[in-house]
């Protein structure tokens, strides 16, 4: 398996959880990594082209995609159906 590369993440947010009103805190939980949170932020937020991103993650433009993909999904999810979001 090949190792891990380190990826560049230059926001920390404040949050950790995003829970929808009226839930019960027992109900279903979605994780999104921070790298997928940051990806979001630069593409979804900052509007940086998918190559401009994924250079300032210090990753290749198709990891970049993937995780992009993969944050959308969640966040997506945990917003139409109504569970928390945890950031980790």
């Amino acid at each position: 398996m090949r190792p891990k590369i380190k990826r560049n993440v230059s926001f920390v947010t404040n949050s950790s959880h995003f829970i929808p009103l009226n839930q019960n805190p027992l109900h279903e939980q979605i994780t999104l990594a921070i790298e997928e949170l940051e990806a979001l932020r630069l593409k979804d937020c900052l509007g940086l082209e998918q190559k401009q991103a994924a250079k300032q993650m210090k990753i290749s433009q198709p990891t970049f995609h993937r995780l992009l993909l993969g944050a959308r999904k969640k966040v997506s999810d945990a917003i139409v159906n109504a569970k928390q979001l945890k950031i980790v």
